[in-house]
């Protein structure tokens, strides 16, 4: 990969010890992978500089350190490693001309980075070929991680980035330089850190600060902010989509048993494709992965062929067999009202019998306990009659659904109540924020037990 030394020199100070070349950059003193650089990490409840020594024992080549009393050689003594992570991750970038695209939204950035992925896979000629984000990695430390591993046998790569605070994004987007940046909404996911939609929009829109002077930025034209974004990026090119307003990628679409059948259109163009994956928040985060591709100049055959192909992501509204013949819709990865609702109309639009087992959701601020009760009028709503809680805010989701609610204090307990009931045709969703830990519901109902 490099050089200690040119690590040393990318951060202006010196290395002490050998001057070895390390392989890889990573952060866990538990997961050591030979001639890798260790980055020492430190955070109110520890102190990676502790590791230094033993990471080295472990078998990597060389430490990145902020205490100047650590004797561990070969080492690079920094003020914030954190922070030098990121500009170690910002020079490893530089070094590369392939494109690359910058994700972020409040729902749907994790399946829209894949979606995206897939389809470049197709234009690459191999998945391999497509460097992208592992899972959700995608704060001051995953992204940083993520763009360290880029690889001159990449030909594209795809970043997701989230945030939690404003300037989050601004950071992690000056670090990225992205080519594309792509907002796919903003929600009310981490109102209670940023207070208001509003304060959310401007911190998504932070991903625009970073862009490059001719890059592309793609825009939901469907979103209340488009304006907004769009004012962000006054002489750069601009790529729009939506469902319902005018856009430079549109789509219609015809659902069948929850799946669609989507025409992707330009103004010169158009694709057919069959999704494999329910709901319409996926049509459209599939019209963001098409926009964005189309934004790097791929053709409407190549992003249709790359959309067929693309089967899920894990956690997230994926359908698993269940006992007795029943399907259990694991969509437990992370839950805010936004994705609560969406999840709550694939439910809805299913034949047979259907159960929705929820758990709280997180950093709501506020207005959590309202919001939870919006959830649980809104299920009632779409035509659902049966509804199991857990979590101390969704005693709130079961009292505003009422008849045909209930509220339990462990999973097992729901699962007990559900089992009965588990049958073909029956189909349970079980959602939550992460924290709560919802598979915890879905492995008691599966058939294979986990």
């Amino acid at each position: 990969m490099m050089m200690l030394s040119e690590a040393a020199a990318a951060l202006g100070v010196q290395h002490m010890g050998a001057d070895v070349q390390f392989s890889s950059v990573g952060s866990d003193s538990r997961n050591i992978v030979a001639g890798q650089l260790f980055v020492a990490l430190k955070g109110a409840n520890f102190d990676g500089n502790a590791f230094a020594q033993e990471a080295l024992e472990l078998g990597a080549a060389a430490v990145l350190v902020s205490d100047a009393s650590v004797q561990a050689e070969p080492r690079i003594v920094v003020a914030d490693t954190r922070l030098a992570l990121g500009e170690l991750a910002k020079y490893w970038r530089q070094k590369f001309a392939m494109p690359v695209v910058a994700v972020t939204g409040s729902n749907g950035k994790t399946t829209t980075k894949e979606m995206l992925s897939a389809i470049l896979s197709v234009v690459a000629g191999a998945k391999a070929s497509v460097h992208a984000t592992y899972g959700n990695l995608n704060n001051d430390i995953g992204v940083p991680l993520t763009l360290l591993k880029m690889q001159p046998a990449h030909q594209y790569a795809v970043v997701e980035m989230g945030m939690n605070h404003l300037g989050e994004i601004d950071y992690l987007t000056h670090i990225a330089q992205p080519d594309v940046a792509l907002i796919n909404n903003a929600g009310i996911a981490h109102i209670g850190e940023l207070g208001s939609r509003e304060n959310i929009a401007k911190a998504k829109g932070e991903i625009f600060a970073g862009l490059k002077s001719d890059g592309v930025a793609v825009i939901n034209a469907d979103s209340d902010y488009a304006y907004y974004w769009k004012s962000l990026n006054p002489h750069r090119k601009i790529v729009t989509f939506g469902l319902k307003n005018p856009a430079d990628v549109s789509a219609r679409y015809q659902e069948n048993d929850g799946y669609a059948s989507v025409v992707l259109a330009t103004a010169s163009d158009e694709v057919s494709v069959q999704l494999n994956v329910q709901g319409e928040h996926n049509i459209s985060n599939a019209l963001a992965a098409g926009a964005t591709a189309y934004a790097l100049g791929v053709s409407l055959n190549d992003i249709g062929r790359g959309l067929a192909s693309f089967t899920g992501v894990y956690g997230r509204l994926e359908r698993k067999a269940g006992i007795n013949g029943a399907v259990v819709i694991d969509d437990t990865y992370n839950a805010n009202p936004d994705s609560m609702k969406a999840a709550i109309n694939v439910l809805a639009k299913l034949a047979g019998k259907k159960i929705l087992v929820l758990g709280d959701m997180g950093e709501l601020g506020a207005d959590a306990k309202s919001m939870h009760a919006e959830v649980g009028a809104y299920a009632k709503a779409a035509g659902l009659t049966t509804l199991y809680c857990l979590g101390n805010l969704s005693v709130e989701t079961a009292r505003s659904f009422g008849a045909g609610a209930e509220h339990f204090s462990s999973p097992e307990a729901i699962a007990q109540a559900v089992l009965p009931a588990l049958a073909q045709g029956t189909t349970v969703l079980v959602k939550g924020s992460r924290f709560m830990q919802m598979e915890r519901v879905v492995n008691l109902l599966v058939a294979t037990q986990k």
